[in-house]
């Protein structure tokens, strides 16, 4: 493929010197900034994640920040979840919707007080809707992209490299829940989290003095760790099941669709709670499916047909050949008359039809 034009419509990140003296070998554009693709092979970098330590550049992961007395006003309204049981150390995975219940964006928001929040995006400009339902509602809220660049350390060896950094409180921090904690005189938000199944934090660095500083002293601590920089693995996710929003999901798809009915749970009027009501009292009509792919298959560039005796059933979102369980794994939204465990599909690819099978659950 062609490379990606400097400009500074996209972004570099406090972390890009890091990332480029470490060898990466890929971007892709994510929030309109870089996100590192490739670093040694997709198939090594997975397989050292499974085994070690990684330092991921996320700060594509941008922010939303919500303040003001009407803060959690917003946040009832613009997510399906239930905001008013969320702790104050707590970090919720909020899928937000449209006035049809279509997904606008999965972020995971972080509860800083009572009157402020951040929401970390996947790819999509939230902070614009947010903003327009502020408006029009005449919220007490200030609306802003923060200049807060996450910084997530992935693998086995996360807690290790984690307390060597941040002292031994890193260890007691919950999943999706934060502590903050000092680096350099600095207070840090660090969450138990990441897009990975491997285990990890994510550290949510404020302004950008502070970047190649800390993935410096996260070098330094694991060189004997075998650290190494890393980035979200597109093998890896798949395997798990993590859904990417623009790929396995889109403004078409509900939460219901996505397999994320269950953060639907909210006893407000939020948006889109009216066109989601048949789909939960009776179900989706189609969900998010893990199918194995029979072949050979190229890159997933586009969404992929299925098919059941000539009649399309559904599209796969991700596909990708895992040397660990040695079968194309892939993601793919699946009509209910279809979706059963063991149906046998095809799918329509650029070389050609290739068979695939409905598996009872991801890999991990």
């Amino acid at each position: 493929m062609a490379s990606i034009f400097p400009s500074r419509r996209i972004r570099r990140t406090p972390f890009s010197p890091g990332v480029e003296a470490a060898g990466v070998k890929g971007y892709t554009v994510y929030n309109h900034m870089l996100l590192a693709t490739v670093f040694d092979s997709l198939e090594y970098d997975c397989a050292h994640l499974k085994e070690h330590v990684q330092v991921w550049d996320v700060a594509c992961e941008r922010q939303v920040s919500i303040k003001g007395p009407d803060a959690l006003r917003l946040m009832k309204l613009i997510s399906p979840r239930d905001m008013d049981k969320m702790a104050d150390d707590q970090c919720y995975y909020v899928p937000t919707v449209d006035h049809k219940g279509g997904m606008l964006n999965d972020p995971v928001a972080v509860k800083l007080a009572a009157d402020h929040y951040w929401l970390s995006l996947a790819d999509g400009d939230l902070l614009q809707f947010a903003l327009g339902i502020a408006i029009a509602k005449g919220f007490d809220v200030e609306i802003t992209e923060p200049d807060v660049s996450p910084l997530a350390v992935q693998g086995p060896k996360a807690d290790e490299l984690m307390a060597r950094v941040f002292g031994e409180a890193v260890r007691d921090v919950r999943f999706f829940r934060y502590k903050r904690l000092d680096f350099q005189g600095a207070e840090l938000v660090v969450a138990r989290s990441g897009w990975s199944k491997q285990g990890g934090f994510e550290v949510y660095v404020e302004g950008a003095d502070l970047g190649m500083p800390l993935w410096n002293a996260l070098f330094a601590a694991g060189e004997d760790l075998n650290v190494r920089a890393g980035c979200p693995n597109a093998i890896e996710r798949v395997e798990s099941g993590l859904l990417s929003y623009g790929n396995d999901m889109t403004r078409d798809n509900t939460p219901y669709e996505c397999g994320l009915g269950k953060f639907c749970n909210s006893p407000e009027d939020y948006i889109g709670k009216a066109a989601l009501a048949e789909q939960a009292a009776n179900g989706p009509q189609r969900q998010i499916r893990p199918l194995v792919i029979g072949g050979e298959i190229p890159p997933c560039l586009d969404a992929w047909p299925l098919f059941a005796d000539g009649r399309r059933v559904g599209e796969v979102g991700s596909a990708i050949f895992s040397p660990e369980f040695q079968v194309n794994a892939a993601i793919g939204m699946v009509d209910r008359s279809h979706w059963a465990p063991g149906t046998a599909l095809e799918v329509e690819t650029p070389a050609g039809m290739l068979p695939a099978t409905v598996q009872e659950k991801f890999w991990r």
